[in-house]
């Protein structure tokens, strides 16, 4: 059975930098635009499954020929090692900077 996403686009307030976050609008927002961080909340995306509701921290940002941007998360709870594309309006400067520890 292949990977399900479940699309979900929503305001959040961000618990790592306590930003209020807009709708993409074109895709599903799953992570802070201002800090990058994200939370442990899927286990097959946008699926709100994930028990362990952690912080995600971005850990290093890896290029992908077809995605671009993908930015690479270490769950502070768990553990767990994520991936999520990144979005069109994510502070570039912190972008460059987590490329940068590849």
């Amino acid at each position: 059975m292949g990977r399900k996403f479940t699309k979900i686009d929503e305001e959040f307030i961000c618990e790592n930098c306590g930003e209020k976050i807009e709708k993409l609008g074109y895709t599903c927002r799953d992570h802070c635009n201002h800090c990058l961080y994200s939370k442990h909340v899927d286990i097959n995306p946008g699926d709100r499954e994930e028990t362990c509701h952690g912080l995600l921290e971005p850990i290093m940002v890896e290029l992908d020929s077809k995605k671009g941007y993908v930015i690479v998360y270490r769950c502070q709870k768990c553990g767990a090692i994520r991936k999520n594309k990144a979005a069109d309006d994510d502070n570039m400067d912190l972008i460059i900077k987590l490329t940068a520890r590849n």
